[in-house]
C-alpha cells in the first residue's frame, strides 16, 4: 500500500461496505493480541499441524497489524507487529531443518521451503508498513536475524528451488525480491529478477516468459495458476513502485493482466476446473484471486471484475481494494463475460491448448472443458484429449483432481497421497483413451513434457461450439484424434454434447474409453451382469488396481447402448452406438485402498478388444426434471431414438433422431483445412460441406 493511498483511505474510514468489512475483520483478528503476544512456537508439525498453522496465522497477524497501523496511525498496531517480528528474530537463527521436513525442499519454520517463502512474502509487507515506527536498533535486529537469513536461505541456501521455473520458484523470487526492495538491497532484487547468476537464465522475468502462454494460461493448470498469481502480482506491484521504468505490467503484452482474467475463465459456478493436481474446492473466492481482482481492476477499471468481487464478498486493505469497493458501491459492476474460448499452452502458444465450450452465462449454463494441453510438468496428469462436462451448476462428467487431503495431518501428513500417483494421475482416472491398460507416456511425466498435443481447430458460434485435437506419441504406434461439439440448437430441448474419438494403429490393441459420471443410475439399455456377492479389481496396475469391477453389459455392432442417471434435479443419458463387439464395464473406486484414501466414484468403461482402427461416438443428453419436494418427474427417459454414424474418406457423419420425429446431423473431419470439401452418403442422402464441420438441422 502506497503512502498516498494510506492517507486517502485514513480520511474516509471505514469506507464503502466491501472495504469496511475487510477493515473490521482485520481489526477483530488483531485486537486480541494487542495486550498479549501470540504464540511463536518452536516448529514441530507438518502441514496442518498446530505449529505449522500458527506460524501461518502469525504472518498474517504481522501483515494485518502493519496495514492497520498505516490506515489508523495507532501505535499499538505498530508495536504488535514489532513485538512479533522481534520474537521471530529471536527464534529463527537457532533453527535447523524442520523435524518433519519434506524431501524435496525442506524448510526451517515449515516442513517445506515453499511455506517459508509464503511466510516472507507476507511478513515483509508488514515490516515495510511499520518501518517508520521502529527504532534503528529494532530494524537492525529484525533485518539481521530474520529477514536477511530468510532471504539468504530461500536464495543461495536452496538454489535448485530459487532458480526453478515452477510455482515454488515464483514464491521464492517474490519473497527475496520484495525483501530486497524494502531493505534497499539491489543484490537481492537482481537475483530475484534474473536468477542467482543474474544472467536471465532463471528468476522472475524468466518465469514470466516460460510459465505463461500468450493467452495467459499457466502451464501447471488452473489450480496452480490461482496459487502462483499472488506472488507474481505482489512482486510486480513492488517492481512497479520501485522501478516504474521496467513497465512490468506491460511486459509480454500485459501477460499478468491477461493471466488474471484467464484464471477467472478457468472456472464454472465459482470453482476452478480441477485438471492436474487440483484440490477441487478451490474457486474464485480464494485469497489469491481476491488480491488479483483488486490489482487488475486498479490497472484496467474493468467493470466485469466488479461482479467477480461482489461474488467474492471480500477485498484487500489497499488503495486498489478501496477503489474497487467504492466503484462497486456506486453501481459500476457489469456481468463478467464468461465465454467459449481456446487458450493456447506453452511459452510460444505451440504446446497444445485448452478448449472451453459454453452454452450461455454463469451459473446454470453448460460448459465443456477439452484438455489438449501440454503435460503440466510434475503436477500434470496423463490425460491427453480428456474432457469434463458441467451443467445446472454441477459437475456431471468429473475429473478426479488430486488425491490429497491438504493440511490434514492424519491423512499422510497433508502430502499428496500414494494414490495420487497410483490412481489420480493415471489415464484411466480420466475421460480419455487408454490403450492396452497402459497410461499415456507409460506414466512418465518427463516423457510427456517433451510431446505436445496438436490442436486441430476450434470454433464457437450461436448454434454450435466445436474443438478438435490430435495426439501422437502417448503410445508408441498409436495416433488418436478427438472432436467434441456442444450443439446449442437442434431437435432436443437442451444443448447436447457430441463426442467423436478416432484411434488408429498398425497393430491390434485393446481400447478402453472411460466415462466418469456423477449421479445415480436410473436406466441401462442392455442386459447387465452384476457382481453382487464378490468384487475383484479391474486390473493390476496403472490405476486399474483401484477400480472394482461392479457389472458389465455387452453390445454387438449395430446396438445402441444408453446409460441414464440422475444428478441433482436433472437426468443425463449417454448414448453410444457400437460398430464392433463392445463391453461396457461399470466400475467404482476403492479397490486396493486399505486406508480409505480415495473418494467413492463411478465410471463406465467402453472396451473394444483386438482393434487396430476404431471410432468411438457418443452423445451426452441432459433432459427432464426430478422434484422430490413436490413429487413429480418429467422426461426421465432419453428423447434419443437413434444415433448412428458413417465414415467416408476421413470424414465422419453422425446422425441423431428423436422420438418426436426431429433429427440433425453433424459432419466433421479431423482435417483443419477450411477449403477442403467433404462428401458422405448416408441413408439415401448426400451430405456435403467445406471446412472442418457442418451442422445439418432438420
Amino acid at each position: 500500500m502506497s503512502a498516498d493511498d494510506a492517507a486517502m483511505i485514513r480520511e474516509k474510514l471505514p469506507g464503502p461496505p466491501l472495504f469496511a468489512t475487510a477493515f473490521e475483520e482485520a481489526k477483530s483478528k488483531a485486537e486480541p493480541w494487542l495486550a498479549e503476544l501470540p504464540d511463536v512456537p518452536v516448529p514441530a508439525d507438518a502441514g496442518g499441524g498446530y505449529t505449522h498453522e500458527q506460524h501461518k496465522r502469525n504472518s498474517y497477524s504481522i501483515l494485518n497489524a502493519g496495514l492497520l497501523y498505516q490506515l489508523t496511525g495507532e501505535n499499538a498496531y505498530a508495536a504488535l507487529a514489532a513485538d512479533m517480528l522481534e520474537a521471530y528474530a529471536a527464534l529463527y537463527p537457532g533453527l535447523g531443518e524442520h523435524p518433519k521436513k519434506k524431501e524435496q525442499s525442506p524448510g526451517r519454520l515449515f516442513w517445506q521451503s515453499l511455506n517459508e517463502a509464503v511466510f516472507l512474502v507476507t511478513v515483509i509487507q508488514g515490516y515495510d508498513a511499520v518501518y517508520g515506527a521502529l527504532s534503528a536498533d529494532q530494524r537492525e535486529t529484525i533485518e539481521s536475524r530474520l529477514l536477511r537469513p530468510l532471504a539468504d536461505f530461500l536464495s543461495r541456501g536452496q538454489p535448485g528451488t530459487f532458480d526453478r521455473v515452477h510455482n515454488h520458484g515464483t514464491w521464492a523470487v517474490a519473497a527475496v525480491g520484495m525483501t530486497g526492495y524494502v531493505l534497499g538491497d539491489d543484490n537481492y532484487v537482481e537475483q530475484a529478477l534474473f536468477g542467482l547468476a543474474k544472467d536471465g537464465s532463471a528468476g522472475f522475468m524468466k518465469q514470466l516468459d516460460a510459465l505463461f502462454s500468450p493467452d495467459g494460461y499457466y502451464s501447471e493448470g488452473p489450480y496452480y495458476q490461482r496459487y502462483a498469481m499472488l506472488p507474481f502480482l505482489l512482486f510486480a506491484q513492488a517492481i512497479e513502485r520501485n522501478e516504474p521504468g521496467r513497465d512490468i505490467f506491460g511486459y509480454r503484452d500485459g501477460i499478468l493482466l491477461k493471466a488474471v482474467n484467464t484464471t477467472i475463465q478457468l472456472s464454472y459456478n465459482g470453482l476452478f476446473f480441477p485438471i492436474n493436481d487440483a484440490i477441487k474446492d478451490k474457486g474464485l473466492d480464494t485469497q489469491e484471486l481476491v488480491h488479483g481482482v483488486a490489482i487488475v481492476y486498479g490497472k484496467t477499471g474493468d467493470g466485469g471484475l466488479l461482479s467477480i468481487a461482489r461474488y467474492q464478498g471480500h477485498t484487500v486493505l489497499s488503495g486498489d481494494g478501496y477503489r474497487l469497493a467504492q466503484s462497486l458501491e456506486q453501481g459500476g459492476a457489469k456481468p463478467y463475460p464468461f465465454r467459449s474460448m481456446q487458450l493456447s499452452d506453452g511459452p510460444a502458444g505451440d504446446q497444445g491448448a485448452l478448449g472451453i465450450l459454453r452454452s450461455g452465462d454463469e451459473p446454470g449454463h453448460q460448459a465443456v472443458v477439452f484438455r489438449a494441453t501440454a503435460q503440466g510438468m510434475g503436477h500434470g496428469h496423463f490425460d491427453r484429449l480428456a474432457w469434463l462436462f458441467y451443467d445446472n451448476g454441477r459437475e456431471i462428467l468429473p475429473d478426479y483432481g488430486a488425491a490429497r487431503f491438504l493440511n490434514i495431518e492424519s491423512k499422510y501428513g497433508g502430502h499428496y497421497l500414494p494414490e495420487n500417483s497410483s490412481w489420480a494421475k493415471q489415464t484411466v482416472a480420466h475421460n480419455t483413451l487408454v490403450v492396452d491398460g497402459q497410461s499415456h507416456f507409460a506414466g512418465d511425466w518427463k516423457a510427456g513434457q517433451q510431446v505436445p498435443t496438436e490442436p486441430l481447430y476450434f470454433e464457437a458460434g450461436p448454434n454450435l461450439d466445436i474443438v478438435a485435437a490430435r495426439m501422437a506419441g502417448a503410445y508408441e504406434d498409436v495416433v488418436f484424434k478427438r472432436a467434441v461439439a456442444l450443439l446449442k440448437s437442434g431437435p432436443l430441448d437442451r444443448p447436447v454434447v457430441l463426442d467423436v474419438l478416432r484411434v488408429e494403429s498398425a497393430r491390434k490393441h485393446r481400447y478402453d474409453l472411460p466415462l466418469h459420471f456423477k449421479g445415480h443410475v436410473t436406466n441401462i439399455s442392455l442386459p447387465l451382469a452384476a457382481n453382487t456377492d464378490s468384487l475383484a479389481p479391474l486390473g493390476a496396475a496403472n490405476g486399474y488396481q483401484h477400480l472394482w469391477r461392479r457389472a458389465a453389459a455387452r453390445g454387438d455392432a449395430g446396438d445402441l447402448f444408453q446409460l441414464t442417471w440422475l444428478e441433482g434435479n436433472r437426468f443425463y443419458t449417454w448414448s453410444a452406438p457400437a460398430t464392433a463387439p463392445t463391453e461396457y464395464i461399470f466400475t467404482e473406486t476403492g479397490a486396493n485402498d486399505p486406508d480409505f484414501n480415495l473418494r467413492r466414484e463411478q465410471a463406465v468403461v467402453q472396451r473394444v478388444n483386438s482393434g487396430s482402427r476404431h471410432t468411438f461416438v457418443a452423445l451426452l443428453e441432459p433432459h427432464g426434471e426430478y422434484n422430490g419436494s413436490r413429487e413429480y418427474t418429467t422426461e426421465s427417459a432419453s428423447a434419443v431414438n437413434a444415433l448412428d454414424f458413417v465414415e467416408q474418406d476421413g470424414a465422419v457423419l453422425v446422425r441423431l433422431a428423436t422420438r418426436g420425429g426431429g433429427s440433425a446431423a453433424l459432419g466433421l473431419s479431423f482435417d483443419a483445412d477450411e477449403h477442403r470439401s467433404h462428401r458422405v452418403e448416408s441413408g439415401g442422402t448426400t451430405y456435403e460441406w467445406t471446412g472442418a464441420y457442418r451442422l445439418f438441422e432438420q
